[in-house]
């Protein structure tokens, strides 16, 4: 420096200028490089030289200046970036990316330089840009007055500087020809991250977070897999929160959902690291090199939208050294050596135990409180919202979703909006027409431009910003979420993923085979790989399984595609062949039905009905009726039963669908019966007299029997028991004259509940006699045992407490190994009246109570046996007097079905004592043929 340059004194501002990448840069270039440097240093003159700037200091690629005046270094510095930038180098790869730092304050020169820290806090701002960018200090951000005309500062936030201990705000100089998007400073900030923050509370997960936390720990490389909207981002930012410490070179986030094109994806976390491209070398390559004697975890989030590459740039990572960890998020996995993949589970839906609520709910209630304005749901709401999580499979988005939707709706409206997921939970939040394009603008929260930074500052397309906001918009709807993946399938996956789309619960492998009559196996592991179908394995083999969010996406998609008839059908055809199976064994013969191995089938033959009753045939929806005629009425959904019916006769009325007469005469039938069990004995009379007259048009005479045994049904409900009894005796008359005495069956039983009313005991039990064997011989019947739950009564009625006992407990082991619960609860009851006779009050009062209790919540009438049960639970009650009566009673209230039965099968049986009417003289039995209406107790009912 030649010492007739003035440097100022006062408020000086310093200004250090160097070349990012110089080594490398003159590497690449070899002898080229010393003329690039010459043109460089010339470049900065020119501009400088018109400006009251003082060269202090010039070194290899650096320079040193002092101003007295901010706003001219900052005129100076803007001027120098533009020539930089418009000046025509050899090469594109030859142009130097100059970094320049500007710091204010007050300093005065000794011997011809500046002894300050002031000089030492500019030469860390100038440390802390990147090549192309312009950084100042606060102070030099408040003398700079005024600005460079068009020039503004971006305020990038406090950072520490390296060698000091307080944070400097940093500010970068913003102007046209300038590029705006750059990584973050280079500065030595204390909390190694950024990691986005939160706005919301996470709430629960702790089981799930404590296992992930665990692999996290163990090793390198853990992806976590899940649905859209499973709450995979959330979890890995929650979990990397809590690991900054243990890695001194930080923890950083990198959203490759914005990447628009797999070349760029190494750009994007080196731009997250603060790394810039070396001209002539693989951006890949120097990332690698940074990383690899680095401590640090990176979670890459939605590498989904770029598998490939994010593959390739984890294998390199992991590859290049022994201290960096990955956590990516993904609905699909990488397949890379040492991967462990972590499926996210939905939230779970019921309570873990000591906890009231469950996480699902838990989330609801949350976020419900926080778009209610802090108002906590009403605690009469708790069970509607239990129903919303569960329709919503505890998917954490489409709960913070459904909390948006009560604003306006209460939690039961929304839970009866459901059946339409999509529509629901998206109202009012449809995508917002694009702007129209302005040109490019962006702000330093933007990923950086990855194109612009490999090719000298061309701004990104309007295709390109629109793939950035839609990756940002894609969980605002569950429509925008299933659709980013929907488009990633291929053919074959895309339809059996709308195929799937009619089952209702898991399905089996098999299901899949009848559903595709195709090898499916290659398509559902794609499925199962991109986390739109889960896969439940179990020893007997998986299952698969969509979310309902999904499932109500790939309906729609079926719709559009014009499959949605064809598929439909199918599952109506899977559905009838499937209630056939469960009357079948493993060998193809009939076995005895078992109620639970509909259970499971439930979901699909609703699923299937309301398809038929809607848009498919009714016929096929009649014969799904009739084979759920006994489940519904066991488990008490006889009302359920009517609607699918009613709906039906309204689907045939719609079309004009012809149905045979007999299989017309079935169906009312049946609705006969279970409007009886509902409680409605008109309509009960009504559809027992079309059946009749449908039978009778259809000629068959074995279908007329078991509808004329019905019509006995309708007479006793209205207590007109004389003409019930008439008709059965008619029923099974003609049956034996038509050689069809199998299906008078009802009819008997019909009748001996008739006589043992009135106390014909002899007769009922002769008639049961012959019934044994044709109940046995037919697997639909025998698992109901109710030849032996008559028996039990007879012998009740006589008095012989030991045959009851027998029968008793006989039927009632079949009809709980079978599913029958409603006859079960008769049952129970029945054994009560056995525990009383027996001189076990306490005992006849608990299972009274939960026979009752079971019986409410099958909402079940009573029958011909109800004021039996009234009686004998009066005389108990003036037995135990109100206050026993009533705690006993109450304790068997608190019992399940199956506790109440293990209760009745543990009770000991009758002891044989010498009063029993077993040893009477002659060992014959003395009947007793007072009825069951006889109001006085026996001997052991009064000790």
């Amino acid at each position: 420096m030649s010492p007739r340059i003035h440097l100022p004194s006062g408020w000086v501002t310093f200004v250090f200028t160097d070349i990012e990448g110089s080594t490398r840069l003159a590497q690449l270039l070899g002898s080229g490089y010393r003329p690039v440097l010459r043109e460089h240093r010339r470049l900065l003159r020119d501009t400088l030289a018109g400006t009251d700037g003082a060269e202090l200091l010039t070194e290899g690629d650096s320079f040193f200046l002092a101003f007295p005046d901010a706003a001219a270094a900052l005129t100076a510095c803007l001027t120098a970036q533009r020539a930089l930038s418009t000046h025509d180098w050899p090469t594109p790869e030859a142009t130097p990316r100059v970094r320049m730092g500007l710091h204010t304050g007050y300093a005065e020169p000794r011997d011809g330089e500046y002894a300050s820290p002031e000089v030492h806090r500019a030469a860390r701002v100038a440390a802390a840009a990147h090549g192309g960018q312009v950084l100042c200090s606060a102070s030099t951000a408040r003398h700079a007055d005024p600005l460079p005309c068009g020039a503004s500062l971006l305020d990038l936030g406090l950072h520490r500087l390296r060698g000091f201990d307080d944070r400097e705000r940093l500010f970068q100089l913003v102007a046209s020809g300038l590029e705006r998007q750059f990584p973050r400073p280079r500065t030595a900030d204390a909390v190694a991250h950024n990691l986005p923050t939160q706005v919301t509370s996470f709430i629960g997960r702790e089981t799930e977070r404590a296992e992930l936390d665990l692999l996290v720990r163990r090793h390198r490389l853990v992806t976590v897999l899940g649905a859209g909207g499973a709450g995979k981002t959330r979890m890995a930012v929650e979990l990397a929160s809590g690991m900054v410490e243990a890695h001194p070179d930080g923890v950083w986030f990198v959203d490759i959902a914005t990447v628009t094109d797999p070349g760029l994806v190494a750009f994007a976390v080196a731009a997250v690291l603060g790394l810039r491209p070396e001209p002539g070398r693989p951006m890949l390559d120097t990332l690698v090199e940074y990383a690899a004697a680095r401590r640090m975890l990176v979670v890459l989030d939605t590498c989904d939208a770029q598998p490939a590459a994010c593959a390739e740039g984890i294998s390199r990572l992991l590859a290049g050294g022994v201290g960096v960890r990955v956590l990516a998020t993904s609905r699909e996995s990488f397949g890379l050596p040492g991967e462990v993949v972590w499926r996210i589970p939905p939230l779970s839906v019921d309570p873990q135990p000591g906890r009231t609520e469950s996480d699902a709910v838990a989330l609801l209630l949350d976020r419900t409180s926080a778009a209610r304005g802090g108002r906590s749901p009403d605690w009469a709401e708790a069970g509607d919202l239990r129903r919303v999580v569960q329709r919503l499979d505890g998917l954490p988005l489409a709960i913070e979703l459904a909390a948006a939707r009560l604003r306006v709706l209460s939690a039961g409206q929304l839970a009866a909006r459901l059946d339409d997921v999509l529509g629901t939970l998206d109202a009012g939040r449809a995508e917002p027409d694009p702007p129209a394009d302005q040109g490019w603008t962006g702000n330093q929260q933007d990923t950086v431009d990855l194109v612009a930074a490999s090719a000298g500052g061309v701004p990104p397309s309007p295709v390109h910003r629109a793939v950035q906001r839609s990756a940002v918009e894609r969980h605002l709807t569950m429509q925008a979420t299933v659709t980013w993946s929907y488009r990633t399938l291929g053919p074959r996956a895309s339809r059996l993923l709308r195929r799937l789309a009619v089952f209702a619960g898991p399905v089996e492998l098999s299901t899949v085979e009848w559903l595709l009559d195709d090898d499916p196996l290659d398509p559902l592991s794609v499925l199962v790989d991109k986390s739109m179908v889960l896969a439940e394995p179990r020893a007997s083999g998986s299952t698969y399984r969509m979310l309902d969010p999904i499932r109500a996406y790939a309906a729609r998609r079926l719709v559009e595609t014009g499959e949605e008839q064809a598929a439909r059908d199918r599952h109506v055809a899977w559905s009838a062949h499937a209630l056939e199976r469960a009357h079948l064994g493993p060998d193809g013969r009939p076995v005895t039905l078992s109620l639970y191995a509909l259970d499971p089938l439930a979901g699909e033959l609703r699923a299937a009905l309301r398809w038929c009753a809607t848009g498919g045939g009714a016929r096929a929806g009649l014969r799904l009726a009739g084979g759920l005629d006994q489940w519904w009425r066991e488990r008490g959904l006889s009302r359920e039963a009517r609607l699918w019916l009613f709906r039906l006769y309204g689907r045939i009325a719609e079309t004009g669908e012809v149905i045979p007469e007999a299989e017309l005469a079935a169906a009312y039938h049946l609705h006969s019966l279970h409007a009886g069990a509902d409680g409605e004995f008109a309509e009960e009379l009504r559809y027992s007299q079309r059946a009749e007259a449908a039978a009778r048009q259809a000629g068959d005479a074995g279908l007329l029997v078991r509808v004329l045994a019905g019509r006995a049904a309708p007479l006793v409900d209205m207590g007109q028991f004389a003409e019930a009894e008439r008709v059965c005796r008619e029923v099974i008359d003609w049956a034996q004259e038509q050689q069809v005495t199998g299906d008078a069956l009802f009819a008997v039983y019909n009748l001996t509940e008739l006589l043992w009313r009135r106390g014909a005991l002899d007769e009922a039990a002769e008639l049961l006699g012959a019934a044994r064997p044709v109940e046995a011989a037919r697997p639909v019947e025998r698992g109901r045992r109710s030849v032996d739950m008559l028996l039990g009564m007879v012998a009740l009625a006589r008095g012989d407490l030991v045959a009851a006992h027998e029968h008793l407990l006989v039927a009632l082991r079949s009809r709980m190994s079978h599913g029958y619960h409603g006859r079960a609860c008769d049952t129970v009851n029945a054994v009560a009246v056995c525990c009383a006779a027996d001189g076990k009050p306490a005992a006849a009062a608990r299972l009274f109570g939960a026979a009752q209790a079971t019986r409410a919540q099958l909402r079940a009438t009573p029958g011909i046996c109800g004021p039996y049960w009234l009686e004998r639970q009066a005389e108990l009650r003036r037995v135990l007097g109100d206050a026993a009566f009533e705690a006993a009673y109450g304790e068997g209230a608190e019992l399940g079905l199956e506790e109440a039965a293990a209760l009745a099968l543990a009770v000991e049986r009758p002891d044989l004592g010498a009063d029993s009417i077993r040893f009477g003289a002659a060992g014959a039995t003395a009947p007793r043929q007072g009825g069951p209406g006889r109001p006085e107790l026996d001997r052991r009912e009064r000790a």
